[in-house]
């Protein structure tokens, strides 16, 4: 329970610069008098304004400061919550919010809309909406209960069943929500790319890998084309002795050698024939010697022509030999040349041929060390092997985190049905629907107003009477209205002394008996007043003091001077 104890405030509105005081925990019922714009409800703009930064009433921010002094507007609100002593004070012109503990100032690092916040969740339970209809009833700027749209009358009873934390717990919720569902479409996003990138680098591992075998095989299958033609070549290579080419050479310088000397012989013939020839003629031709003029015996000379002869057909004959053994040889050396030539072209031929297999041979090698780096490189596919196992792991982890949201997700959908306008509060509203409705009508009752009033779940109205169908709050008079905004009124407090949620000592009567209640209704409302507890100090503000003297406690006059308002006890 909050209980207020002191309200003060200076250069605020009609107030100087002097602090105007009320001791709000005094007395269990005061009477606030004073004549028009003396600054009666002042008071309630303050005490609003100290809790919530904003007047009661329609006021901006900027009027609230007092128009002489135009600055230094301060107001301070003592009060005891949860155990501890809090003040709270406000300014503006400089501008001021402090909000102390025990005498200390809690921490402000954070944001003044933070800071706000913490007071009216952490410390009040109240917002301003609720300060309206448990604190406050008054005539000026005040939207009754019964006046306010569908949600904010359930923020209202939220407040007052203090359920309302699920509404907050429900815009937490759907934060977070929406947080899982930027990673769930994060989660998506970073599936479906690491997919690409695990079909792409499959590719190209299934592409290095089918281009290095494609490869390997093209080239064994050149070594093979290439053994193949090596074979070829050295199947058609005739067998060559080297020695034969030695002996065909020598053979060759033998005939060379021979017919060079038969050649010689036959020179040696040829000049021996003619010396025959001529020593022939000489004897055939002379008869003494021209020399010496001797003369040659016939004999003689038949002896010589015969020898002559004779020696002729035996030179003749080895001319002859000579001649055959020299065309014998010359055809010799003929063979032997072909053969030889033939031999020195199968050699060349061979020699070509070794000259194309040790060029198949080094295309081989050439293959065989391409093939050998291309092993190297193996290292670089099991590098991009390597790349696309971790990519496939953390595929795996992507999934499984795919896993955990959609159970975030689903978790989170069942409590976000838990705790929409429909689900728990609904059910907790049901609970003490008949109540509130019962206090209603109990306080109604007391005010002279015999009606049956009704508050469904979604807190519409149904008010019947005993001459009338059932109807609306505005199809009332004022008067009408003023008895089911107090029964309102009081049945709030009493719920929130039953849930000990949002109550307070504090009531606030702004002009309720100075508007549409007759003399009857203003008994009937005292009487109400007269039956609440000990710990409920009752401000009732009003122009009407010789008809409230002497009902009420205490009473406070606000007396305005000049331009300055200022407050005595009556």
């Amino acid at each position: 329970m909050i209980i207020f104890s002191k309200l003060k405030y200076k250069n605020f509105l009609s107030t100087g610069d002097s602090f105007t005081q009320i001791d709000l925990n005094k007395s269990a019922s005061t009477l606030v008098v004073g004549q028009n714009g003396a600054g009666k409800s002042t008071m309630l703009d303050a005490l609003s304004f100290a809790l919530f930064g904003k007047a009661h009433r329609s006021v901006s921010k900027g009027q609230l400061v007092n128009s002489v002094n135009n600055k230094n507007c301060v107001v301070e609100v003592e009060f005891t919550a949860l155990g501890s002593e809090y003040k709270v004070v406000r300014g503006i012109k400089p501008t001021k919010f402090e909000i102390w503990r025990d005498e200390k100032v809690i921490n402000q690092d954070s944001h003044s809309k933070e800071y706000q916040k913490v007071l009216e969740q952490n410390i009040l339970k109240l917002n301003h909406k609720s300060f309206h209809q448990i604190i406050v009833l008054g005539s000026s700027s005040f939207v009754p209960f019964m006046q306010l749209p569908a949600n904010h009358r359930r923020e209202v009873i939220e407040d007052l069943l203090d359920i309302n934390v699920f509404s907050k717990m429900n815009v937490v919720l759907k934060e977070k929500f929406s947080v899982i569902k930027e990673k769930v479409r994060a989660n998506q996003s970073d599936l479906e790319n690491l997919e690409y990138k695990i079909r792409t680098q499959t590719k190209y591992v299934e592409s290095l890998e089918k281009n290095k075998r494609d490869n390997r095989n093209e080239k064994l299958n050149e070594i093979t084309t290439l053994e193949s033609e090596i074979e070829g070549v050295r199947s058609i290579m005739a067998p060559v002795d080297g020695d034969s080419l030695h002996v065909l050479k020598t053979e060759q310088d033998s005939c060379n050698s021979l017919m060079i000397q038969i050649k010689q012989y036959d020179k040696t013939f040829n000049s021996k024939l003619k010396e025959l020839d001529k020593e022939k003629k000489f004897y055939e031709d002379n008869s003494s010697c021209p020399t010496c003029e001797q003369g040659i015996e016939t004999t003689f000379k038949e002896k010589k022509i015969s020898e002559a002869e004779t020696k002729h057909e035996h030179f003749t004959d080895a001319r002859s030999k000579a001649s055959e053994e020299l065309g014998k040889l010359t055809g010799r050396m003929v063979g032997v040349v072909e053969e030889t030539r033939k031999l020195q072209d199968m050699i060349a031929e061979q020699d070509r041929k070794q000259v194309e297999i040790g060029q198949l041979q080094k295309q081989i090698t050439t293959i065989q060390q391409y093939l050998a780096k291309q092993d190297e490189t193996t290292t670089d596919i099991a590098e991009e092997r390597k790349t696309l196992s971790a990519q496939n792991d953390d595929r795996e982890i992507l999934r499984d985190i795919k896993g955990d949201l959609a159970e975030s997700v689903a978790y989170s959908m069942v409590i976000t049905e838990l705790l929409k306008d429909t689900g728990i509060k609904t059910k907790i509203v049901k609970e003490y629907l008949p109540v509130i409705n019962q206090l209603v009508n109990k306080y109604l009752q007391v005010l002279d107003f015999f009606v049956s009033f009704n508050l469904d779940e979604q807190f519409k109205e149904t008010i019947r009477s005993r001459h009338r169908d059932a109807f609306s709050y505005d199809s009332f008079s004022e008067g009408e209205k003023q008895r089911i905004d107090l029964a309102l009124l009081f049945t709030w407090r009493q719920i929130a002394k039953m849930k000990n949620s949002v109550a307070t000592n504090l009531l606030i009567l702004d002009e309720t008996f100075d508007s549409s209640l007759d003399v009857e209704g203003i008994d009937n409302l005292t009487s109400i007043l007269d039956t609440l507890d000990g710990d409920t100090n009752t401000y009732v503000i009003s122009h009407k003091g010789e008809l409230l003297d002497g009902k009420f406690e205490d009473k406070i006059e606000f007396i305005k001077k000049g331009n300055f308002s200022t407050v005595h006890d009556a």
